[in-house]
This record gives C-alpha cells, structure tokens and sequence, in this order.
C-alpha cells in the first residue's frame, strides 16, 4: 500500500514538521525518515525502546490477524461507528494509539466511507514494527512505528484518538487532541474471556477495580458490549491466547488444558469510555 504523508506529522527529534519528499520524511533540521516499501516510516528514537524488538512479536501479530479477521470482535468497532464516529465533520483526524495490525482501523474505514464526503484522515502507530508492517497491508493510511511516551504529531490535532485494549499515557493524549477531541478508550470488562481464564488459572481474578477518570479529561459516555464467541477450531483457540497476556502468565497445566480443546465458547465483555479535554 501507498503511505500517506499527513501535516500534523511531527519529527521524533526535534517536533519541526515533517515533509514527504524523494521517497522519505524530512524537517527543517535535516532529519531524514526513509518511508519503508510496505507503506509506514519508523518515526521510534533509539532512546524510546526498551528492547531491540519492542513490542509484540511476529508470532503475536500473526495470531491477532489470523483470530480478528475471522471477525468475532467485528461488534466492537460497529459499535464504535454507529454511536461516536459517524459524525466526525469533513477532514476529520482519527489516530489510533497502539493500532496493532489494524484491524479496529481497517473495519472504522471501511464503515465510514461514503460517496457524499471525504474519507477521514487516519493515522495509525504502534511499537511493534511486526504490527505496523501488517497494517500497512490493510490499506492506505498514515501508518507508523512510534510511542505513546512521545506522539510524533502536532498539538490539538487529533479530532479522535482511539485507545483500544492498549497502555494509554494521558499527557500525550491531551497534547494531540484538538479542545473539542474525543479520546475513545476500550478497555477489558470483568467477564472478558472469562471461560478461557477459568480454564487456565486455578482461581480466577475478578476485575472489580473502578475505570478511572484520567486527569486532564471529563467523561462523555460509558457503554458496554457483552456477547458470547464461538471458537470452532483449535487454530483458532490458539491465535485467541497468543494475542493474549494470558499466554504468557498461565502455568503449563493450565496452557494443557487449552490445549486439548477443539472448541471453546467464551464471553466478548468491553467497557467503552469517551472522554473530552476539559
């Protein structure tokens, strides 16, 4: 796919505004970001990883398509269309915070094209370039390698920024979002993959902690989404816990039991919160 340059787009190094030219993003100060044949720039400073490979793997992000594109969380950004996206004005700016392969972006786009006006504006960035790379194949956007630890686009920007299931930093939000912005945040609800934890931990965690109202923003609407998934084949149980933290916090006897199954029906339970900058 064909990167689009975007003016709000910021260099890492110094916040001057990015140019696309011969191939590459370049500011005033003579920083050059070559734009990868895929179709996404890496706009990540050495000193904002905190490994070789930052976040999620090939393996994880291969999982996550493989599980999202079969569409058992297609409600989620239906959702998010119908109640707090279809009305985004002309030219509108919508960044995703952590956009993973893209999938919440590709199906928002998907639903909000229309003949009578222009498609929205989209930028997506997360830290795992294996994400970024797979996004890049969804379609024509902005796409990036970057951080929430510093957003690599200009001040009150944002018409929305959508943060969905991903580590939000709150200062960086408020920074990029125009006064009037939506930050649209999707968190995990307390019945989330409640069968699949309850056949891999012996006792399983409730989450009764409140959702937190972040500084700096008030609370527009709190809505919630619960229905059950079918999970038919193992492949698919396993993409499931792949792209998971589960995974990884589960001891062998409870990754076993998983193991075994051919099918799993399991509870989609996410809270969605929309803030606006006070």
């Amino acid at each position: 796919m064909t990167f689009r340059s975007d003016p709000t787009l910021r260099c890492p190094l110094d916040a001057l505004p990015l140019i696309m030219a011969d191939g590459c993003l370049r500011c005033e100060d003579g920083h050059t970001f070559d734009i990868a044949r895929q179709g996404y720039v890496n706009l990540l400073p050495a000193h904002n990883k905190r490994s070789r490979d930052p976040g999620d793997s090939k393996a994880m992000i291969a999982a996550r398509r493989g599980f999202l594109d079969a569409g058992f969380y297609k409600a989620l950004p239906a959702r998010l269309v119908d109640c707090h996206l279809s009305r985004l004005g002309h030219d509108s700016l919508i960044v995703d915070a952590g956009c993973g392969e893209g999938y919440y972006l590709d199906q928002i786009q998907q639903r909000l094209r229309n003949d009578d006006k222009p498609e929205p504006r989209i930028v997506g960035f997360d830290i795992s370039k294996w994400a970024v790379q797979s996004a890049a194949k969804r379609f024509s956007a902005t796409w990036l390698v970057a951080s929430n630890r510093q957003i690599p686009l200009a001040d009150r920007s944002a018409n929305v920024i959508l943060d969905a299931f991903g580590f939000p930093n709150f200062v960086e939000f408020s920074r990029v979002l125009k006064p009037d912005g939506m930050l649209i945040r999707v968190e995990a609800g307390q019945k989330h993959l409640l069968e699949l934890r309850e056949l891999i931990y012996p006792t399983v965690e409730t989450n009764n902690s409140p959702h937190t109202l972040p500084s700096g923003f008030h609370r527009l609407t709190r809505d919630e989404i619960t229905y059950t998934i079918e999970l038919s084949a193992h492949q698919q149980i396993a993409d499931l816990l792949l792209m998971t933290p589960h995974l990884f916090r589960a001891q062998s006897e409870g990754k076993k039991r998983v193991e075994e199954l051919s099918s799993l029906t399991t509870t989609v339970h996410a809270v969605i919160d929309v803030f606006q900058r006070e």
